[in-house]
């Protein structure tokens, strides 16, 4: 970013994010100052950046958790759209070695870049850069990769780090049977908090939403959605608290059997309850 005039002799920009400044004069003149002067800390420039640095990290949030919704939800994204997007840091910052798959669907790449006549730079499970144009591409879950630990291991021989957590997302398989009629999973059930509002507040940092008595994510699996959902305690309850049952919900409200699951919403649903339960109470001493 430019750097913009601010008071008798400074200067100002944003620098990794924050408002850094210079001075224009003296022995110092063009280099960057530790830290803003006492001068500048209340001026009008200085405050019109810092409100855009905290735009940019909102808009930042936003085009990872966008990302992110398309990759749970295996929703088809029009290439042409990523090519629009592309010049935007932030959507670069979230869709740089996203993985995607195109026409084929045993093909999987890791995206590089987006032209603006909406062709894909991607790298493949070979090593190498092809280009593709698709009319839409899938950022297909993890569960859903074949050979997960494969695309892992290649990934990390090529610095792969992505902006939003696929490849490296934690996931669980679903078993092969079930009891019949069963409708709940208690694997993360029994995990302490100290009061129903801390274990809201950690579902809600989490990224998960909270409505009633439950911790809730939504995602669309073979083109239905689906809800999981954690119990998590009456609203307003102050006492102690502990997480309950995993279930899940059709879009109707009724309640999923366990059997009739698809594999992205019970990777995801297991994922929540694991991150909830995480946060739980330990008891310290023998016998804990």
């Amino acid at each position: 970013m430019a750097w913009l005039a601010a008071g008798e002799g400074y200067e100002i920009s944003l620098v990794e994010g924050r408002v850094a400044a210079r001075s224009t004069t003296g022995r110092a003149a063009g280099r960057q100052l530790k830290s803003l002067p006492k001068a500048l800390k209340e001026h009008p420039e200085v405050d019109r950046l810092r409100r855009l640095s905290e735009w940019l990290d909102r808009h930042a949030a936003a085009c990872v958790a966008q990302v992110d919704t398309w990759m749970v939800s295996s929703l088809p994204v029009p290439t042409e759209l990523l090519a629009r997007v592309w010049p935007d840091e932030a959507w670069q910052g979230a869709l740089r070695d996203v993985a995607v798959v195109g026409d084929d669907p045993d093909e999987v790449g890791f995206l590089r870049d987006a032209t603006e006549s909406g062709e894909l730079k991607v790298v493949n499970l070979d090593g190498e850069t092809v280009r593709l144009s698709p009319r839409t591409v899938i950022l297909p879950h993890p569960v859903l990769l074949p050979d997960l630990d494969d695309v892992r291991e290649f990934a990390a021989e090529l610095g792969i780090a992505q902006g939003v957590e696929q490849i490296h997302r934690a996931t669980w398989q679903k078993p092969d049977t079930f009891t019949a009629g069963a409708t709940e999973v208690r694997d993360y059930a029994g995990g302490k908090f100290p009061t129903r509002f801390s274990l809201a507040a950690r579902a809600t940092s989490l990224g998960y939403r909270v409505s009633g008595g439950y911790a809730t994510c939504k995602v669309r699996d073979a083109g239905a959605g689906t809800e999981a959902a954690v119990w998590i305690g009456e609203p307003y309850y102050e006492d102690e608290t502990t997480t309950g049952a995993l279930s899940w919900h059709d879009e109707n409200g009724r309640t999923v059997g366990l059997s009739d699951v698809g594999p992205v919403a019970w990777s995801e649903g297991m994922r929540m309850a694991a991150a909830l339960y995480a946060g739980r109470k330990i008891e310290e001493g023998t016998g804990a």
